[in-house]
């Protein structure tokens, strides 16, 4: 029986478990994103696949964002543009005029490949959610899809169900598990002859697949610029998602449904190294749900032309977490692993420092909401938005300083009472508190070596706003 078939009876009954929601833009959009996505903050991405073995991109300030992605190295061969020789110099020269992306196929082995030591690595690392690649724009699938006989990775390559392998081992470990998923395949040729019969055939039975082998807690859909929501039926869909599929209730989509959906509908919006497509990133301000996503260098697939200065400090990485958490978004910061399956270690490093810096200050990341004071109120310090910023939870304010206060911290607007106290997260240090003028001020404390963080943390207890 055909998956389109499926659906329909599926779609029959949308009023058996109460569940109502209709296969338009208007009724989806109703859908609250799931309470335990916006308490995460930070997850996790995985792009791992055939590209994992050429792994190579350009690198460099000439050479555009979008451009420097090695996971594109199928397509930047042939696809017209300045970049394209980059690739095409690269692969002829490395591999030669007559090896084709398919050959990389048998090389993507992942012999050493651990889903329970990744999956240690990504509870250490604070992360509280994973999205792994179950199929990038090449078609190649994480998983044995049926749709994609001999372009898996248990009919070549591995030889094994990556999919389920990490969903296994993360789940074990309590974390949230997702998948992303790309809606169009550049070389497919049923997509490129008959868009129809390959969203029918082929898209959504690979989507509602892994919905139902796997249950994922998210879906994030990607490839959705080439057409519009109508023609990936993308409504359809998402109304059995949301009414009948066993994920109903946790599972979070992004806003990747079609070339006019971005920003606009779906589930989570969505930015990419701060960008939607190339324009500025979403307005803090609009009151939805949001995740930026990025490497830990300029590729989301391992890149081996990368070099120390292209990968993100320690300091950088938390800096975009508190950045992006105190503007009320999730950060989804991602690792390429090496086609044998092995982490690369600078980025297990990376993931260590960020997690030995949320044991201390977690608390100011978790579970919290954007804090924003009024206009008349937001003159704080100089260093507002630059080296300092705010979360909120409950009536706790957390002021995260970058680097280390050289003067009193003026915070306007915020009323202390009787029991308003201060404390440094991470010490056993007295933080001086007062009111002045009207306005909160605290006093930092001398640190001693062993006091050193990342960032600072000032939790705020009991105020009134």
């Amino acid at each position: 029986m055909k998956y389109s078939i499926l659906l329909l009876f599926l779609f029959l009954a949308l009023n058996l478990n109460g569940q109502n929601y209709q296969p338009d833009w208007e009724s989806l959009d109703k859908r609250p994103v799931p309470q335990w996505f916006e308490d995460s903050k930070f997850g996790i991405f995985i792009h791992w696949g055939v590209y994992s073995v050429p792994s190579w991109g350009p690198t460099g300030d000439s050479i555009g964002v979008y451009d420097k992605y090695a996971e594109w190295y199928w397509r930047k061969m042939d696809q017209p543009g300045k970049v394209q020789k980059y690739f095409k110099e690269f692969h002829l020269k490395t591999y030669g005029p007559d090896f084709k992306y398919q050959d990389f196929a048998p090389m993507f082995k992942a012999e050493l490949f651990d889903p329970e030591q990744w999956a240690e690595l990504f509870k250490e690392s604070g992360a509280k959610y994973i999205v792994l690649t179950s199929k990038h724009h090449e078609g190649f699938t994480l998983w044995p899809s049926a749709q994609s006989w001999n372009w898996n990775s248990v009919d070549i390559g591995p030889h094994r169900d990556l999919c389920g392998d990490l969903t296994t081992a993360v789940k074990k470990q309590g974390l949230h598990m997702g998948f992303y998923y790309s809606l169009y395949e550049w070389y497919n040729p049923i997509y490129r002859s008959d868009l129809n019969s390959y969203v029918d055939n082929h898209m959504i039975p690979q989507m509602i697949d892994l919905v139902i082998r796997y249950t994922p807690d998210i879906l994030w859909t990607d490839g959705e610029w080439d057409k519009p929501s109508k023609e990936w039926k993308s409504e359809a869909f998402l109304t059995w998602l949301y009414n009948e599929s066993p994920v109903k209730e946790n599972i979070v989509v992004n806003d990747r449904w079609g070339s006019e959906t971005r920003s606009k509908h779906g589930g989570i919006y969505t930015t990419e190294y701060g960008l939607i497509g190339d324009k500025e990133g979403i307005d803090s301000s609009i009151p939805h749900p949001w995740e930026e996503c990025r490497g830990i260098g300029t590729s989301f697939g391992y890149n081996r032309n990368e070099n120390l200065n292209d990968y993100s400090t320690p300091e950088q990485l938390i800096k975009l977490l508190v950045s992006t958490v105190s503007a009320g978004g999730n950060l989804l910061l991602d690792i390429g692993p090496d086609a044998d399956g092995t982490i690369p270690v600078i980025m297990q490093q990376r993931l260590l420092d960020i997690g030995k810096w949320l044991k201390i200050n977690g608390e100011a990341i978790y579970g919290t909401r954007a804090f924003i004071m009024s206009k008349k109120d937001e003159a704080i310090n100089p260093e507002t938005n630059k080296t300092i910023f705010f979360t909120q939870k409950n009536k706790d304010v957390y002021v995260i300083c970058l680097d280390w206060p050289k003067s009193d911290i003026i915070l306007k607007g915020l009323k202390p009472i009787n029991k308003t106290k201060v404390q440094l997260l991470g010490t056993n240090i007295s933080v001086a508190v007062k009111k002045a003028g009207g306005n909160l001020v605290i006093t930092p404390p001398v640190l001693t070596p062993d006091d050193n963080q990342l960032a600072y943390v000032f939790k705020i207890n009991s105020l009134n706003f």
